[in-house]
């Protein structure tokens, strides 16, 4: 559901109810930078920091990133280090602490479970991400947008204290490199933790197959998504080809057989569009655990949107007036992303062309092999010129919006630019929204993440 709308609050309050709540693990090191420098009202950043087992670590944050009463209206936020391949400990302390503050939050005052939902495609974050949230007793981790194979040798890793490594994608070099966190760096010493669940999330029986193969690559369980499902989905297998409207055409190839995949053994859920009556009995009656709803929370009360935009989509879904587009050039990533076409949002080419191109928080960028055998940075979303400096194709630059600073201002945290301009957000939301008008009849527009999940289950 993108950066904070799926934060700490909306967590705990699905987790309460006896369902696993999951927080949304992208940009959690910007969020909390940026919390900080808003003034953390309420003082909830502050106390889960209180929390944190590094109290060394605590102090610098606090110091470089705390603004009592906050940042004056339009004042810049001060930046924080880009992801790279090598240790940073500036960089590693935000991200551990940053995952570890919203992990801890959403298991405060109940015994219900939390998961944290990384995506394949920012491997430069994960494994100081992945740790920060097993320091805080995160229950699952959850992963999609690629092919996230290493991810239960690292989760078995960073339990035992261990330096986690990933091998890193990058163009040009069919080798990648290893990326490697230690948690020593930051602990001093060996520190085990409780090792979470890990669920694949994929788009296919064949993906399923492939990662159940070997102990190595094998999850403790899925979530088989449908294309209908909110944010980044994966591109039809096979040559992309788009229907009249621009989007992406699935065919028989992309079709999930839930048989195949309940025959490896392994509990899965079923995700995109199941938010509708009658879903979960049938989800239930093809081998499944159940189902993960993603758009029915993010317009509920605790979701991390901001009221205005949240009640806006909320209205124009009910009036009709909302659509979603699977937009297979929107996202850097180079997977189609739901856009909801909200005014006043990058969903709109004069508000995308309005917006200057730069690239500085930086989470989607790719790494890419230079001619000299060192490693550089590139995203299609940057300058056109400077993408095509670092060897990429103009072509791929057409279309693309910022994802990062769009969802980290869907959640109440833009950049000011020193020429005033503010950074507009950019809405995801699944294609399937039949649900609200029946689960408003009764609750109203403003209903609770409770009122969700009592929905869900009736369903």
């Amino acid at each position: 559901m993108g950066a904070g709308v799926s934060g700490w609050r909306l967590a705990r309050a699905v987790a309460r109810t006896g369902q696993l709540g999951v927080v949304s693990g992208v940009a959690l090191d910007a969020l909390l930078a940026r919390g900080l420098q808003d003034g953390d009202e309420g003082g909830h950043l502050r106390r889960a920091l209180d929390a944190f087992p590094l109290p060394d670590v605590t102090e610098r944050i606090m110091r470089r990133y705390y603004v009592p009463g906050g940042l004056g209206p339009g004042r810049r936020y001060r930046p924080v280090p880009k992801l790279g391949l090598f240790p940073n400990q500036t960089r590693d302390e935000l991200t551990v602490a940053g995952n570890f503050v919203q992990v801890w939050l959403a298991k405060q005052g109940h015994n219900g479970r939390v998961g944290i939902n990384y995506l394949e495609k920012i491997q430069l974050a994960t494994p100081a991400a992945t740790y920060g949230a097993m320091l805080a007793g995160v229950d699952y981790v959850l992963m999609g947008a690629g092919i996230p194979s290493e991810i239960p040798a690292l989760l078995d890793a960073l339990a035992a204290g261990s330096p986690g490594h990933l091998t890193v994608t990058v163009a040009g070099d069919d080798s990648g490199r290893r990326l490697t966190f230690d948690p020593a760096s930051l602990t001093g010493s060996t520190t085990k933790t409780p090792r979470p669940q890990f669920l694949a999330i994929v788009s296919s029986p064949v993906l399923a197959l492939y990662l159940h193969r070997t102990p190595l690559t094998r999850p403790d369980g899925f979530v088989l998504e449908t294309a209908t499902a909110g944010g980044h989905s994966a591109p039809p297998r096979g040559r992309m080809r788009l229907d009249d409207t621009g989007e992406p055409i699935y065919g028989h190839r992309d079709r999930i057989d839930p048989a195949k995949v309940s025959a490896l053994g392994l509990p899965f859920w079923m995700a995109g569009g199941y938010a509708r009556n009658g879903a979960l009995t049938k989800a239930r009656s093809a081998g499944a655990t159940g189902i993960q709803a993603g758009s029915v929370f993010a317009l509920c009360r605790e979701s991390g949107l901001t009221p205005d935009l949240r009640q806006r989509l909320i209205r124009e879904a009910l009036n009709g007036t909302l659509q979603v587009r699977n937009d297979p050039y929107a996202s850097p990533t180079g997977f189609p992303f739901k856009v909801a076409a909200l005014p006043g949002t990058l969903a709109q080419d004069e508000v995308y062309e309005a917006r200057s191109r730069l690239c500085d928080l930086s989470y989607l960028r790719t790494p890419y092999a230079k001619p000299d055998g060192s490693v550089g940075f590139r995203c299609p979303a940057e300058p056109v010129d400077a993408y095509v400096r670092k060897g990429g194709s103009a072509e791929d630059t057409k279309g693309r919006r910022c994802l990062c600073n769009a969802l980290v201002a869907n959640v109440g945290h833009p950049q000011h630019r020193p020429d005033g301009y503010t950074e507009p957000p950019l809405l995801t939301l699944g294609q399937d929204l039949d649900f609200l008008a029946e689960l408003t009849a009764t609750t109203g527009p403003d209903y609770s993440a409770a009122d969700a999940v009592d929905y869900l289950l009736k369903t």
